[in-house]
């Protein structure tokens, strides 16, 4: 068998495993609400929002797997509970590169199912264009040895067909808010993604990008004036693959008084089958900060040593001075 044809094998195994099983992920996926469900845009207190997250992944193998996201996303003033947003990501993986990069827009809508706001619902939708890439020149063909090693210098003879491919995707959300108190809410929703199930294969032969189903679930209890507890899980299923995750982070506010707050945040999940997940976070004002660390215990542990993933994200809300309203003018007292 020639390397071509391994080649041909590896890349078409490479794009099956990845089509196939799953989009990317994160551990911290509470805070990269965009990429969690397009009906999130815009669901926050404040003017603008800025997420940002990385991830690195697997620093045992020879190329790590590297992800990078960040998203804005706002109201529309002058339509009440319409939020938009954009998110862009960008991941590299595996020897030959194989570049992803896509860019959404997503628009949310929200219902009030009560006049008192306990009860709403929020619908979104997103639009995708996705573009992958693989850099050939990171691959060794047979004709490229010189009788000792391989070189480089010498032209690997080979016709390669399209290194590239780019497509897009439709993606669709609802979410289910209840705000039973001051001291406790749920929230709940589900997400598909790839609904049009495009074509990501590089060759001649259709591999579609399937279907990914998102659910999860979250409860914000306040158990005093300082602490509160906050239980969340995340299931993920894409194609025969699925992810499901669970876990709390707990939040100890140092000061919230006088425009102050500080707080921080800690927390365990648990990926079923795959690993632990220890998570640090800290606010400063509408500024969040978290850092999370897989511990990898699943079959991968002879190639990923038990490291798993390093992941950071932050968070900043831009809340912008409206000064009140003059309704009645105040005479100086010399008049």
């Amino acid at each position: 068998m020639t390397y071509k044809n391994i080649l041909y094998i590896t890349i078409t195994l490479l794009f099956k495993s990845f089509v196939h099983s799953q989009d990317i992920h994160w551990s911290q996926f509470s805070n990269n609400p965009i990429f969690l469900n397009p009906g999130n845009a815009g669901e926050f207190s404040g003017d603008i929002r800025f997420t940002g997250n990385f991830r690195d992944q697997w620093r045992s193998v020879t190329r790590p797997y590297n992800t990078f996201s960040f998203s804005i996303d706002s109201k529309i003033k002058s339509i009440d509970n319409l939020g938009y947003g954009f998110l862009f990501f960008h991941d590299v993986a595996g020897d030959g590169n194989l570049r992803t990069i896509e860019v959404q827009g997503n628009i949310a809508y929200q219902i009030k199912l009560t006049e008192d706001s306990m009860h709403n619902i929020r619908s979104g939708i997103n639009i995708g264009i996705n573009h992958r890439n693989l850099d050939f020149s990171q691959y060794y063909f047979d004709n490229q040895y010189d009788g000792i090693s391989y070189n480089p210098s010498i032209s690997s003879n080979e016709i390669l067909q399209t290194d590239s491919k780019t497509n897009f995707s439709v993606g669709f959300g609802a979410i289910y808010q209840y705000y039973k108190n001051k001291r406790l809410n749920y929230t709940f929703g589900i997400s598909a993604f790839n609904l049009n199930q495009p074509n990501q294969g590089f060759y001649n032969e259709i591999i579609k990008r399937d279907i990914r189903i998102n659910v999860f679930g979250s409860s914000t209890y306040k158990i005093n004036y300082d602490w509160e507890l906050i239980p969340s899980i995340n299931l993920s299923m894409q194609g025969k693959f699925y992810e499901f995750m669970f876990g709390s982070s707990f939040r100890y506010t140092i000061v919230n008084k006088l425009g102050k707050y500080r707080a921080i945040n800690s927390g365990l999940w648990y990926r079923y089958k795959d690993a632990g997940i220890i998570y640090l976070g800290m606010n400063y004002q509408t500024f969040l900060v978290g850092l999370s660390y897989d511990i990898n215990f699943s079959k991968l542990v002879p190639a990923s040593r038990n490291r798993g993933g390093f992941e950071v994200s932050f968070r900043y809300i831009l809340t912008q001075f409206k000064p009140k309203k003059i309704t009645h003018r105040i005479c100086p007292d010399y008049i």
